[in-house]
């Protein structure tokens, strides 16, 4: 091999050795005033992860590490472990001839910590904190996203260092904009988020009145629905955190989770009465009632004990596929209304199936902004065609209740004809049936008249028993009368039983009676305000002044008042201590009636002072002197 030969070998081996350095190298983006926009995907973004959060920038930035940055493998790289540090760097070349003004902003709005380093002109860095958990009056630009300005300075390229930490899993879309790009977007982002939640704000209020006036719960659970899928677009957009809670971060860690739990109860509550799926498929009702009470436990759970889990969306395909498979089967029943819902959930399916790839990593159907907003197309289109399937229920109902009313109409026209063959044929029946009434008639009245002239005889002997019976009955009340009479005087002037003594006053009710018509012999008078008329009492023949509302019971003014006694015992005690003239013992009137010989006593110095007081009036009674102890 000649000199020459070898030195030209070296220089082909050093140009390929160069070629694969640069093959290597991170590929550089230089600013244009031509490319409004440029979104920063595979080897124009490497990577560091530092679980452990033990680099500095310092030695992130250094040489040592510049061999460790790992060039980006998908279109778009995620933050797969959670409360993870991530490092991230691009390199950005000046142009001196741009003349626009240019920023770098982050698409994804729930990262929760973004620090970064901006290369200044002195080779020193720029340290901004952006991210959900700063306020939002703190970002650069108030704007749902995350936007950096940058500098055109200098004609070296620049390297940008992004320290991420977030507890979901982040894509890390990175695009360069011109200031006049950013605007025009910013505007029209804001638009079509007008139209979208406002979109949700219709259908839901259209709904909500629907239900005010039909009272179908199917229209309140599709309202709750949207605007929980509403609750959870604008908790992942970032449009809540600027507009609903901008100085509460501390929510963007848990809004969405409470509006994805809301989304799935409604979603099957909605499923369950749009398909009646208790009529239907009672099996698959079971299981959506189930799967309800498992999600909210699982919410709960996540809430107070670990909310790490609330990043687990991909739980959210339970609901989903129950929901879907719901709907595909009341269709193949022939459930007309399910066609629209299984085409709504179709499109709602593809875009979570996309995003669950997505975060598997399958990086190949990963776009970008096209599919980070993908949900949300699929969300408008589900809602759609939800809203097809409601009127397409509505409208069978409608449809079948018109054909009910139409057969009601038929049927009720076929009864017209019916009822007036029927009363024809009982108009000739009732006729046919006039003229034997009438020839039986006739017999019938012969007859009455003999009848009537039995029952007049009748009638006489009745009048006749009647009178009979009049007189039977005053000869048995006169009779009833002297043997009472008897009885009384028998036992009034002799030594009698107990026993005996009860017959005529056996219970309560009859001494009360007696009482009542001793005491008031001579008439009512009230004891407060002297007033002569009066109503029952509450209290068995007590009297109840009609003018002051006093009620008397039978026992006041009397000497039974406060005695804890029978009454009929009481009565029989008076009657032997007035018929011994007061000899009998209080022993022997405990042993006659039972009570205890204390109360006997007491009772009986009652009676016989009484006695004593009234002397000279009771020698002049008679036989029925001892009921002149009764009133004090």
């Amino acid at each position: 091999m000649s000199l020459q030969s070898f030195f030209k070998s070296i220089s082909l081996l050093t140009c390929f050795i160069l070629f694969q350095n640069e093959l290597k190298a991170q590929k550089i983006v230089e600013i244009q005033d031509s490319i409004p926009q440029h979104i920063f995907t595979f080897n124009e973004i490497q990577i560091i992860e530092d679980p452990t959060d033990k680099f500095s920038f310092e030695q992130i930035k250094s040489s040592a590490f510049e061999s460790i940055f790992k060039d980006n493998l998908s279109s778009t790289p995620q933050t797969k472990q959670l409360n993870k540090t991530y490092w991230f760097r691009i390199k950005i070349k000046p142009n001196q001839k741009a003349e626009k003004s240019f920023l770098l902003e982050f698409f994804d709005q729930t990262i929760d910590n973004i620090i970064v380093y901006s290369p200044q002109n002195d080779n020193s860095y720029k340290i901004d904190s952006l991210g959900d958990l700063k306020k939002f009056k703190a970002r650069l630009i108030n704007h749902k996203n995350f936007e950096i300005p940058i500098k055109n300075n200098g004609t070296d390229a620049q390297t940008y260092y992004f320290k991420i930490k977030s507890s979901q899993i982040s894509d890390i879309i990175i695009v360069l904009r011109t200031a006049d790009w950013f605007i025009s977007y910013a505007l029209d982002e804001y638009f079509f988020f007008g139209i979208f939640y406002g979109m949700i704000l219709v259908f839901s209020f259209y709904n909500l009145i629907m239900y005010v006036a039909i009272r179908q719960k199917q229209y309140l659970y599709y309202v709750l629905y949207n605007l929980s899928l509403g609750f959870f677009e604008m908790s992942t957009d970032g449009i809540a955190y600027q507009y609903l809670w901008p100085n509460a971060p501390g929510w963007n860690e848990v809004a969405y989770a409470f509006a994805l739990c809301a989304t799935s109860i409604f979603a099957l509550l909605f499923t369950r009465e749009l398909l009646l799926v208790k009529l239907k498929a009672p099996k698959l009702n079971t299981l959506i009632l189930g799967l309800i009470a498992f999600r909210l436990l699982f919410f709960i759970y996540c809430f107070l004990f670990n909310q790490l889990l609330f990043s687990y969306k991909f739980l959210e395909a339970i609901p989903l596929s129950v929901a879907f498979f719901t709907g595909i089967y009341i269709y193949k029943q022939g459930y007309k209304p399910a066609r629209f819902f299984v085409l709504g959930y179709s499109f709602l399916f593809t875009g979570f199936l996309l995003k669950f790839l997505i975060m598997l990593g399958i990086s190949a159907l990963n776009f970008g902004a096209i599919t980070y907003y993908s949900l949300s197309f699929c969300f408008v289109v589900e809602m759609i065609f939800l809203s097809f399937a409601i009127g397409d229920k509505v409208r069978i109902l409608k449809k079948t209740r018109d054909k009910a009313q139409q057969k009601m109409m038929r049927q009720m026209a076929v009864n017209a004809k019916l009822k007036d063959t029927i009363n024809r044929d009982l108009e000739a029946k009732v006729e046919e049936r006039t003229r034997e009434v009438f020839q039986k008639s006739l017999i019938i009245e012969s007859k009455n008249q003999a009848l009537e002239e039995v029952n007049t005889l009748l009638q006489q002997q009745a009048e006749e028993i009647s009178r009979m019976n009049a007189l039977l009955e005053q000869d048995n009340e006169e009779l009833q009368i002297n043997v009472e009479k008897v009885s009384r005087d028998r036992v009034m002037n002799t030594e009698v039983d107990f026993e005996e003594f009860s017959k005529i006053y056996p219970d309560k009710e009859t001494c009360f009676k007696f009482l009542a018509e001793l005491k008031w012999s001579k008439g009512y008078h009230c004891k407060r305000c002297s007033n002569d008329n009066f109503f029952n009492g509450h209290i068995l023949h007590s009297r109840r002044c009609s003018k002051c509302g006093y009620e008397e019971s039978v026992t006041s003014y009397t000497i039974f008042h406060g005695t804890r006694i029978p009454i009929n015992k009481a009565f029989y005690i008076i009657f032997l201590i007035y018929s011994s003239k007061g000899k009998i013992s209080s022993h022997k009137l405990s042993e006659l009636l039972t009570i205890r010989q204390s109360t006997c006593w007491t009772f009986g110095a009652r009676i016989k002072k009484v006695m004593e007081d009234r002397k000279k009036t009771l020698k002049k009674s008679g036989k029925d002197g001892w009921s002149q102890l009764v009133i004090e």
